[in-house]
């Protein structure tokens, strides 16, 4: 079922990543919206409607939530760098799910996550390193600095991504 649930493993934090991978991170972060589009690309309703696991999502929730999740993460990001160590807000991202705007077709969610992404790039290439190092705390995850969240929110974009490329390999969709 782990395998199910993290297809690429669990988020491991890179300890004092270099520029390098910053610049990884951010262009991953930039190409996250192309690759969820293009995996779900052809999808049917009813295969949109199926779970990425048992008990999970479904692919359509999945791509809703992706949106939800890192509308929160560009705020956590803009409040960390504008006030001293913030509290950063948490969603019951299992109650959101079941909310009705999760029924809306994923163009909605698809085009606000190009949206975001751009503008969450341009963010994050104009940010100093001293920048990355500001923190912010999660009610889930404790402190943490930008530097471990973008590393976070690149690895939840591929995470998502990767759950969904499993099911449509599992169920022979590709």
């Amino acid at each position: 079922m782990d395998r199910l649930r993290y297809p690429i493993g669990p988020f491991e934090s890179v300890e004092n990543p270099t520029s390098k991978q910053h610049k990884l991170w951010i262009d991953e972060i930039l190409e996250i919206p192309n690759l969820l589009r293009q995996t779900v690309k052809n999808l049917t309703l009813e295969q949109l409607h199926n779970p990425y696991r048992p008990g999970g999502w479904s692919v359509q929730q999945v791509v809703h939530h992706m949106a939800d999740n890192d509308m929160n993460a560009y705020i956590r990001f803009k409040r960390a760098l504008t006030e001293d160590h913030p509290i950063s807000g948490s969603y019951r991202e299992d109650l959101w799910a079941e909310l009705s705007d999760y029924a809306a077709p994923i163009e909605m969610s698809l085009i606000l996550l190009e949206s975001l992404h751009n503008r969450f790039a341009v963010l994050l290439h104009s940010l100093r390193p001293s920048d990355f190092q500001r923190t912010f705390t999660s009610p889930t995850h404790g402190p943490m600095s930008l530097e471990t969240a973008t590393h976070r929110y690149a690895w939840h974009g591929r995470h998502h991504i990767a759950q969904i490329v499993s099911l449509k390999e599992r169920m022979g969709w590709t």
